[in-house]
């Protein structure tokens, strides 16, 4: 533990850091985009569907969570790339780790949308025959 005092100024400080690695990660980012995309859709059906504060809850965490495994993801593969540019099988291997990660979270997250907004959709459905 460092024996740095406080600084509510490097706090802040940090923040920025943290939002422009937000911003490198969407605009750089393909996947990002695509699941930015999924996160569109879901807070629009959630909203035309009025779900409920628990259903937001829900979606509200595994879409931070698709975008935070994302972010992770990134990072591996750019520290990856960074400590070693030729291919290796090790680094193959961490990459497409990190890769599963975030598509064991998406796939989660498709779940919870499917568990969630199925419902309402055979309701709406039902409405329009």
């Amino acid at each position: 533990m460092r024996d740095e005092k406080f600084s509510l100024r490097k706090r802040i400080k940090s923040f920025s850091y943290a939002f422009a690695g937000i911003k490198v990660l969407l605009r750089e980012e393909h996947n990002a985009r695509i699941h930015t995309v999924a996160a569109i859709v879901a807070v629009m059906l959630g909203f035309l569907f009025g779900i409920t504060p628990g259903e937001w809850t829900a979606v509200v965490i595994v879409i931070a969570m698709v975008f935070a495994a994302e972010a992770v993801n990134s990072a591996i593969e750019r520290t990856a790339d960074f400590v070693k540019a030729e291919r290796d099988d090790r680094k193959r291997d961490i990459k497409d780790l990190a890769a599963g990660a975030v598509l064991l979270c998406a796939m989660g997250a498709a779940v919870v949308g499917v568990i969630i907004f199925l419902p309402y959709l055979i309701t709406f459905i039902k409405t329009l025959i």
